[in-house]
């Protein structure tokens, strides 16, 4: 007998305290007979004013990963989502992308996990992006290394990236359209033929959608892609408007 509501599919998601978008993202997002179902990393919102800063939030984030997970699986999700970006590709791209998989796993009694770097791969393989890639992230300069080499990894060159240096985890949901849209405007000046949005508190889901129309070249938001993954990875493979082509067409 299968769950009333979540008769399609039940995702257990994993994400930061801190975290005010993933979860309103994914639920506008989410079909009829799918369910979200979201277990809190406990960090908490200490300012960032520096490299030093954000690699020690790296870290508590980090640190509360196999808890979170221990009480996401108490409601028997069918699979696993990883609702934030960074932990997915920190420390050495898609090695470290499969080493947070596996200790998802060995915890989620082998449910399958979706990941960002999973998901963006996908995505812009989906999208057949040739050319440079921009990234706009909330992030501090210390993450250039670790995204360059997830880069390299899925055999992208990158353009440029924007980090927007956000003061606070919390903060990073604050982030206000307009400077946004001024960022991607200028990885478009440097040379983008696609965007790609790091960071799962910053609200992009559907100003992607309006982004591709302006400026005719695919804008990936990373909570679209992560729950576009999760849904066809488990042949859900409804059409959801308003989150860009990659929801919509693929």
């Amino acid at each position: 007998m299968r769950d009333t509501l979540g008769w399609r599919h039940k995702f257990g998601i994993i994400t930061p305290s801190t975290n005010t978008v993933v979860q309103p993202e994914y639920d506008d997002m989410r079909p009829n007979g799918v369910t979200n179902h979201i277990s809190r990393m406990h960090i908490s919102d200490n300012p960032i004013n520096d490299d030093t800063d954000f690699e020690k939030l790296i870290f508590d984030i980090d640190s509360a990963l196999e808890s979170a997970v221990e009480r996401v699986i108490t409601c028997k999700p069918d699979s696993i989502i990883l609702g934030i970006s960074a932990e997915s590709i920190w420390g050495g791209g898609m090695d470290a992308a499969a080493k947070v998989k596996d200790r998802i796993k060995r915890i989620a009694d082998g449910r399958n996990v979706v990941i960002a770097a999973d998901a963006l791969k996908s995505a812009l393989e989906k999208k057949k992006v040739k050319g440079k890639v921009g990234l706009i992230t909330p992030y501090m300069p210390v993450a250039e290394n670790h995204l360059k080499k997830y880069m390299d990894d899925i055999g992208y060159n990158v353009s440029s990236m924007i980090h927007l240096e956000c003061k606070s985890p919390v903060l990073i949901a604050h982030i206000p359209i307009k400077d946004i849209k001024l960022s991607l405007q200028k990885l478009v000046s440097d040379g983008a033929k696609a965007i790609i949005q790091f960071g799962a508190n910053l609200p992009m889901a559907k100003f992607s959608h309006l982004a591709e129309q302006w400026l005719e070249i695919p804008v990936i938001s990373v909570n679209v892609a992560t729950y576009w993954f999760a849904l066809r990875s488990n042949n859900i493979n409804d059409p959801i408007k308003g989150f860009g082509s990659l929801m919509e067409d693929f």
